[in-house]
């Protein structure tokens, strides 16, 4: 048997009317199953699970460090990157970071963290992608991963020809992505002096959260087996 609670019980049994007998996909965060409804309450849905099924996890995690943009703009980056099998997302204020952004940042969390859970059930992952709190540029910097990608315009190498040639399944990786007006030279330098390798995307300048998805998809496909 398998039980869901909160919110989460309350939007099935209430909201979608979910009732005894239907059958869903449900995830521990380990593995998915199949799972039929024994009972449907708005406080308490429990299932019979009836087997287990195949899901995979994706083949290298990666961590998005992300400057705030406009909470539109950034709350589709979270949708898109979840469902493209980001780890972790980070938002950082930067130099040229729309003034206020970071402040506001902290109450958007919430938001964020429901965009995240919703958009991992859509796309049939495992785990929710971690929404990290607000960080300054500065600490972005000492983000932790086998390899780091700077993100800049077209006048760095093709993100694709920095991958490395071996590619281990769970590999970590990291990408640093640029606010609206660009990165200043400050910030390149001190990208630079961490050990952050500069990669472009495209010969065109790409808006940011554009930027995140065409990364996100040229590194997990690069690491498919």
């Amino acid at each position: 048997m398998a039980e869901m609670r909160g919110e989460d019980a309350h939007h099935l049994a209430r909201v979608l009317r979910a009732q005894p007998g239907q059958v869903y996909e449900i995830s521990d965060g380990q593995a998915a199953y199949l799972a039929e409804i024994a009972e449907a309450r708005p406080a308490l849905v429990s299932f019979r699970v009836l087997e287990p099924v195949e899901s995979k996890t994706p083949p290298v995690r990666v961590t998005l460090c992300a400057a705030l943009i406009k909470f539109d703009r950034f709350e589709w980056l979270v949708e898109k990157a979840t469902e493209l099998g980001v780890a972790r997302i980070v938002p950082v204020e930067t130099t040229r970071s729309e003034k206020g952004l970071f402040e506001a940042a902290h109450k958007r969390m919430e938001r964020w963290v429901r965009v995240a859970r919703e958009s991992s059930q859509q796309s049939r992952r495992l785990a929710v992608p971690e929404i990290a709190a607000p960080v300054r540029f500065e600490t972005s910097l000492a983000t932790a991963a086998g390899f780091r990608y700077f993100l800049e315009e077209g006048t760095a190498p093709p993100l694709g020809k920095l991958l490395p040639q071996e590619r281990t399944p769970g590999a970590e990786a990291a990408f640093l992505l640029g606010p609206e007006g660009g990165w200043t030279d400050a910030e390149r330098q001190g990208a630079a002096s961490a050990g952050w390798l500069a990669a472009s995307l495209s010969p065109q300048v790409l808006r940011a959260e554009t930027a995140a998805i065409a990364a996100l998809a040229i590194l997990m496909n690069a690491w498919m087996p």
